[in-house]
C-alpha cells in the first residue's frame, strides 16, 4: 500500500467519524404519536377542559351542525364515553376552563347571534347547571383560564375586536370587570397557565396577526407585557421567530409549555417550546399530523393532546400525542 492510499484511508476513516459524531450531536427529540380516534364525528371550533387526569371536548361545527355533545377522555385508559349533552343553544368558538373539579364553558356564536351565556359541569354528577351570564359584551373567540379560586375571561369579537377582562366568583356567582389585557386588541388568541401566572398570545386583529405577549399575575391583577413573538429587534434570539398566528394550540405537558397548530393566512404545523424563565420560544419538531386550524388540546398531569380541527371544508377527528423527550421518528 503505497503513501497515497495510506493517506486516503486516513480521511475516510476520519470522514465517517465526523459523520457519526454529526449523526449523534443531531439526534432530534421530540416525537408526535398518533393516538386512537376521537369518537365522536369530526368537527372543529369546538371547546375542551382538562380536570385531573380526563380531558373534556365540547361541541363545535361538522360542516352541518352546531353540537352541543360531550365527550370525556380516560387518558390512562386510552377511551372515550360520552357524557351528558350541553342543554344552552349549540355554538362554535366558545371558551371553557377548569377550576376546583369542575369545567365551566360560555360565549361563543351559534349562527345568528354572539352569546354570553355561562355554564358548569360537574363530573361527578355528569350534571349541567347554568351560572350567572358573563357581564361583558355576548361574543365568539374569547380566551379563559382558571387560577387558585377564580376563573377569567376576555378578548374576543363581539362586531368589534376586544380586549377587555373578567374575572369570575364562582362561590358567588359573580363577574368583576378588571384590568384589561395590554396592547393589542385579539380574537381567537391562546390563553394558558404557568407558575401561578396566566399569558395570553396570538390572534388577529383587524386583519393583522397580533405579535404582543402578555403575562397575567392574579395577586395583583396586573398584565406585564414580554418580549414579541416576531423577528422584533436587532438581537439573534428572535431571528427565526415566526410564532404569531390565531386560533393555536397552547399544551402543558408536566412544566413545559408548548403552542403548535393554527393559522396565520396558511395553515401551520411548526411547533415552539417556550421557556418562562428566560421568556424565550425555541421551535421544535413539526405537528405530524394534518395541518389545521380550529383544532382543541386537551391534557394530564404529564400528558397533552391534540385533536379535530379544520383543513379548508375537510373537519378530522383524529387525536396526537406530542412526547418533547422521546427520539423523533424521521419513519412515520
Amino acid at each position: 500500500m503505497n503513501d497515497k492510499t495510506i493517506l486516503t484511508a486516513v480521511f475516510l476513516a476520519l470522514a465517517l467519524l465526523a459523520a457519526g459524531c454529526e449523526d449523534e450531536d443531531e439526534t432530534e427529540y421530540g416525537d408526535w404519536v398518533k393516538s386512537s380516534d376521537f369518537e365522536g364525528v369530526a368537527r372543529s371550533d369546538g371547546a375542551s377542559f382538562s380536570i385531573g387526569e380526563k380531558g373534556y371536548v365540547f361541541g363545535g361545527y361538522d360542516g352541518k351542525n352546531r353540537l352541543t355533545d360531550l365527550w370525556e377522555y380516560n387518558a390512562g385508559q386510552d377511551f372515550w364515553t360520552q357524557k351528558a349533552d350541553f342543554p344552552g343553544p349549540a355554538r362554535i368558538t366558545s371558551t371553557a376552563f377548569s377550576l376546583d373539579n369542575k369545567g365551566y364553558l360560555g360565549t361563543g356564536y351559534d349562527g345568528d347571534d354572539y352569546l354570553k351565556d355561562f355554564w358548569e359541569y360537574d363530573p361527578q354528577t355528569n350534571t349541567w347547571t347554568q351560572r350567572a351570564d358573563f357581564s361583558g359584551t355576548a361574543r365568539s373567540g374569547a380566551v379563559s383560564f382558571g387560577i387558585g379560586s377564580y376563573g377569567y375571561l376576555g378578548t374576543g369579537y363581539d362586531g368589534h375586536f376586544l380586549k377587555d377582562m373578567w374575572k369570575y366568583d364562582p362561590v358567588n356567582d359573580r363577574w368583576t370587570q378588571i384590568v384589561s389585557l395590554g396592547g393589542s386588541k385579539r380574537n381567537n388568541a391562546t390563553a394558558f397557565v404557568s407558575g401561578g401566572k396566566a399569558y395570553v398570545v396570538c390572534g388577529v386583529n383587524n386583519g393583522s396577526y397580533v405579535t404582543d405577549f402578555w403575562r397575567f399575575d392574579p395577586q395583583t391583577e396586573l398584565w406585564t407585557e414580554l418580549r414579541e413573538i416576531s423577528n422584533a429587534t436587532d438581537d439573534d434570539y428572535d431571528d427565526d421567530y415566526e410564532i404569531a398566528r390565531a386560533y393555536a394550540l397552547a399544551m402543558i405537558i408536566g412544566n413545559r409549555i408548548f403552542l403548535a397548530c393554527g393559522e396565520s393566512g396558511s395553515l401551520r404545523s411548526d411547533t415552539w417550546e417556550y421557556f418562562p424563565d428566560s421568556d424565550l420560544w425555541e421551535a421544535v419538531t413539526d405537528f405530524e399530523g394534518s395541518a389545521r386550524t380550529g383544532a382543541m388540546t386537551i391534557h394530564t398531569s404529564s400528558r397533552a393532546f391534540v385533536l379535530t380541527g379544520r383543513s379548508s371544508t375537510y373537519r378530522f377527528d383524529d387525536m396526537w400525542e406530542y412526547l418533547p423527550d422521546q427520539e423523533y421518528d424521521t419513519d412515520y
